[in-house]
């Protein structure tokens, strides 16, 4: 029995090989893997004295040839197969354990050059890989350091690989060939001119009982990367798998979260919308303001907070019926008390670091649109403003605060705050007056007495004011400032409103429809 073993990742094959060794194998290698191997005392023949053809053009031509290919392709329940393999002075090789060049990593350094990109794509190491993987019948072909204790486990309790076991290699294979194309060709398809191709590379992180509706199948897939803010990467310390609903709800959770890193903050969402976020003091002071701010939505809802829970917080969570609770970290008295709840899932997310730009996907009858995400917001400040009336200081913060939050929610957006709390929103209604008017009726609902003590309400619009109308019913309301984008014909309109009703406007020229 031969093996043919020539990696760029070295991890454990020393180990492996001479562990086949052991098990009265011959090992094939080339060049790098062949010296570490003679250098652990491990036997080795070198793939030229096979071929009787030495490497060549700086190594780049290796294991090009029929003494080896022929030796992977032949079909061993095919008579004639193994004439000419016997009569051509070629032996079988039984297994190929082949990784190849880091094509990726070399081109993730900021300063490479299209010569060294060029010269860490692998020909021979792909070529040897598809071979093998086609002849999974008869050849073990192993990719990945993780699947050599499987190999040698049924290499030593039968003397060969299960049938079931080389054909789940082989499809390994043939996945770790594709990806490695498929970063060659997204690398180089921009740098010769040619149009976009839209390359997705998602591992399967988990099947979900259904999707949106229980008639819809769904499963969960991760990026290659972990990244912060993710679910992907989330630790659940309690409570049923998430569903395809608690996925959507919490990744927009962690995206409004994300917006706020300088102050504790907690946020409640129930169907992808906020329905009640705050700063404070601290997080139990947050999570007290985020929950008066509707007590009756966040029922059933889901929880985000970007400090860690405490046991005090904790007994404030435990008499809501929610979903989720999600957090960097728990205190272990807080978490023994919410893992009381069994069905409460509670999560600890990874919120250190940055996020980088990613696309975002939805998928279209018959296509895909994609976009970056939305991640930018510009700082609200007293230069926006764009009316004889101007901000207070306590007003500015709040616009800051209401404008990060309007971002979230599902456009037609409105969201009215005071005190670093969400008082209002008015959600995805087909026309803004619409949600003006539930997220000031809402902010109105609220205990008086409570409000009367509070700084005076603000308003944050996703977009424009296509008309002065918005203006006038805030007004109604008693709203003192209000952050839109600004860009609509009839914006002086607005402006001159808001000077007759003693509002301060302020225009940030920055859209953030999310639909």
């Amino acid at each position: 029995m031969r093996a043919l073993i020539s990696v760029s990742d070295k991890t454990g094959v020393v180990d492996f090989a001479r562990e086949l060794v052991s098990l009265g194998w011959e090992i094939l290698s080339t060049s790098g893997t062949m010296k570490m191997l003679k250098e652990a005392g491990i036997p080795v023949t070198s793939v030229s004295d096979v071929t009787g053809f030495p490497e060549i053009c700086d190594g780049r031509v290796k294991t090009l040839h029929p003494k080896i290919h022929g030796a992977l392709l032949a079909r061993r329940d095919i008579p004639d197969h193994m004439r000419q393999l016997e009569e051509n002075g070629i032996g079988t090789i039984d297994l190929v354990c082949v990784n190849l060049y880091p094509f990726r990593e070399t081109v993730a350094k900021p300063d490479v050059t299209m010569e060294d990109a060029i010269e860490h794509i692998d020909i021979g190491g792909p070529s040897m890989v598809r071979s093998a993987a086609k002849n999974w019948e008869s050849v073990t072909i192993v990719v990945n350091p993780e699947d050599y204790a499987k190999v040698l486990e049924e290499l030593k309790a039968d003397g060969h690989t299960s049938r079931e076991t080389r054909l789940e290699l082989s499809a390994k294979a043939y996945t770790h060939t594709a990806e490695y194309d498929i970063a060659i060709a997204s690398w180089m398809r921009p740098k010769a001119g040619l149009p976009e191709k839209l390359f997705l590379e998602y591992d399967e992180c988990q099947p979900l009982r259904y999707g949106e509706n229980p008639h819809q199948s769904a499963k969960f897939y991760k990026t290659l990367k972990p990244a912060p803010y993710s679910l992907a990467t989330a630790r659940q310390l309690n409570g049923k798998e998430l569903s395809y609903n608690n996925i959507q709800d919490a990744n927009a959770a962690l995206d409004i979260v994300r917006e706020f890193k300088e102050e504790p903050f907690a946020v409640g969402l129930k169907h992808m919308n906020p329905c009640g976020a705050a700063v404070g003091t601290d997080i139990v002071d947050a999570w007290k303001k985020a929950y008066e701010g509707d007590t009756t939505s966040i029922f059933g809802g889901i929880v985000a907070f970007n400090r860690e829970v405490n046991l005090e917080l904790a007994q404030l969570l435990k008499p809501i019926f929610l979903e989720i609770v999600m957090a960097p970290s728990y205190a272990p008295d807080a978490l023994e008390l919410l893992c009381t709840k069994k069905n409460l899932r509670v999560l600890e997310v990874d919120m250190e670091g940055d996020v980088k730009q990613q696309m975002r996907c939805t998928s279209v009858n018959g296509g895909l649109l994609v976009q970056n995400q939305d991640l930018e917001t510009c700082e609200v400040t007293a230069g926006q403003c764009v009316t004889d009336i101007k901000p207070t200081e306590e007003q500015l913060r709040d616009l800051g605060f209401t404008w990060r939050i309007v971002k979230h929610v599902k456009s037609n957006a409105i969201v009215v705050g005071a005190g670093g709390m969400i008082l209002g929103v008015g959600a995805g209604q087909m026309n803004r007056i619409g949600s003006a008017e539930i997220a000031l009726k809402h902010a109105a609902a609220l205990d008086c007495a409570r409000a009367a003590v509070q700084p005076t309400l603000v308003l944050a619009s996703d977009a424009f004011f296509p008309f002065d109308d918005c203006v006038t019913l805030a007004a109604e309301y008693g709203v003192k400032a209000i952050v839109q984008p600004g860009g609509s014909i009839r914006d002086e309109d607005s402006i001159r409103k808001c000077n007759e009703l003693g509002i301060a406007m302020l225009f940030t020229g920055e859209r953030h429809f999310k639909h």
